[in-house]
């Protein structure tokens, strides 16, 4: 049989490895499926605003908090952001995903080694078909290795594509971490504003019927007055006093949940927090976009397409299990008694290809089967987080709109109770009514005023659990040095 020449074996050789490493990727190649909920037309539509004046179709701006106005509460978050516990552990679980990437990303690099050993004995005389015993003598033996896996069916591809999936995922979540963070934040510096108003609304309450109840006690002993009027506001008297502790706990507890968001411990609560008044507002129409918007902006919706797209990545993987896993090796050194190394006789190599492989059993198939049904779980999970986004921003919407309309019949009723009730404690001073009468007025006065605040403390609520919904606050927040994916 006539040998091929060696140059002809060496280009065959040659192109044979290139054709296998033009194999593609196993797998599906990951697109966001046309089935998927986020592809629907109506999922990008614009919202159901039913009116209300105090919201817009605009974008939201990345950093909404400064549409209060509020210099203290721009430097509380500022410090939130960069003190958080809970930030500070999603940005190192990022950092430790990212490594995980770097870790695939690099998987195919080649890889160099060696080894050396110096050792006294005796070698077998049998095992080299001799018939004489061999002498005890020095051996040694050093070299290097070289080897380089070709992903030929792309398991590596695969898995590099998983773990940057996954990062990417883990960065949508330290994203999740800082806008929930933000809007805690607000909530508790808001509702600390809102408890010390309400315990002023209170207190001035508690003031105006003191000197009710010191007026009904002046008219008992001038002899035109009696004991059950002086009973009865004494009654109403302790009743009011009975609301402020309630309203100092409130406050206490939005101090010290305010101290924890900043890193801070219970004994180092922000003073300046403490002397807000009133609560500040929005200094225009809240922007919220259209749904499109939101679900490029929520990093909830980005954490979980992210997921998606590393369970399709594990299907590659698992399925590129059925087929051989090759590899490229180079081995060089010297092999012999340690007087000798270095010499030609010493001398050793090889260099070759090392196949790997396996005949694909039920296992194989089944870990392809889950790894689709962890996509399939995905694109469940990913298609809830995209309904449940809208329908949480449509809701709020909604409340948020009635909640307005409440404070303003509120206010209303307020207004009308504040004339009622100076009018009546003027004809009641004066002699002109009884003091039920007056009573019943500023009862009415205390209830009208403690709901009205009741209902901007609510309206606050709203209008941060709009923006949390809403997605924004990630996008220029003080990040830092810190891992990217870049790739």
């Amino acid at each position: 049989m006539t040998r091929l020449p060696e140059t002809l074996r060496r280009g065959a050789l040659a192109l044979a490895i290139a054709g296998l490493a033009a194999c593609s990727a196993v797998g599906p190649d990951y697109r966001v499926p046309d089935e998927a909920a986020i592809k629907r037309p109506t999922a990008g539509a614009a919202f159901d605003l039913a009116g209300n004046a105090r919201v817009a179709e605009q974008s939201l701006p990345a950093d909404w908090w400064k549409l209060y106005d509020d210099p203290l509460l721009e430097q509380l978050i500022t410090e939130a952001l960069a003190r958080n516990a809970d930030v500070r552990l999603a940005y190192h679980n990022l950092r430790r995903a990212y490594e995980g990437y770097q870790m695939a990303h690099h998987a195919q690099e080649v890889e160099i080694g060696g080894e050396a050993s110096v050792a006294r004995g005796q070698l077998s005389s049998e095992a080299l078909a001799l018939h004489e015993k061999l002498p005890v003598m020095n051996l040694a033996d050093g070299g290097v290795t070289v080897g380089y896996q070709l992903d030929l069916f792309g398991r590596l591809q695969r898995a590099t594509e998983s773990a940057a999936a996954s990062a990417q995922a883990s960065q949508a979540a330290l994203d999740a971490a800082r806008i929930t963070v933000v809007a805690e934040v607000v909530r508790h510096y808001m509702s600390a504003c809102h408890a010390s108003e309400e315990l002023a609304i209170a207190a001035h309450s508690l003031d105006i019927q003191a000197r009710q109840f010191e007026v009904a006690r002046r008219l008992l002993d001038g002899g035109r007055g009696n004991q059950v009027d002086v009973s009865r506001a004494s009654a109403q008297v302790e009743a009011l006093r009975a609301e402020l502790p309630p309203l100092e706990i409130r406050r206490a507890s939005a101090l010290y949940g305010l101290a924890a968001l900043l890193g801070r411990t219970p004994g180092e609560l922000p003073e300046a927090v403490a002397a807000c008044r009133h609560a500040p507002q929005p200094n225009q129409p809240i922007p919220v976009g259209d749904g499109a918007a939101l679900l490029k902006r929520r990093p909830d919706v980005r954490a979980a397409e992210r997921q998606l797209a590393a369970a399709t990545a594990d299907i590659g993987v698992a399925t590129a299990m059925l087929y051989p896993e090759v590899s490229l090796g180079l081995d060089a050194g010297y092999t012999g008694m340690l007087e000798h190394i270095g010499d030609p006789i010493t001398r050793r190599w090889g260099f070759g290809p090392h196949i790997a492989w396996h005949i694909p059993t039920q296992v194989d198939r089944a870990r392809i089967r889950a790894t689709q049904a962890g996509a399939d779980a995905a694109l469940a999970r990913f298609d809830g987080v995209v309904l449940q986004a809208l329908r949480e921003t449509q809701t709020l919407l909604a409340r948020y709109a009635n909640d307005l309309q409440r404070n303003r019949a509120l206010r209303d009723s307020r207004d009308a109770a504040r004339d009622a009730a100076t009018y009546n404690r003027r004809l009641y001073q004066q002699g002109r009514i009884d003091y039920v009468a007056s009573l019943d007025s500023e009862r009415t006065l205390a209830s009208a005023e403690a709901a009205l605040a009741s209902s901007e403390a609510q309206l606050s609520v709203d209008q941060v659990d709009l923006f949390l919904a809403l997605g924004g606050g990630w996008q220029n927040a003080e990040r830092g040095p810190g891992p990217t994916t870049a790739h």
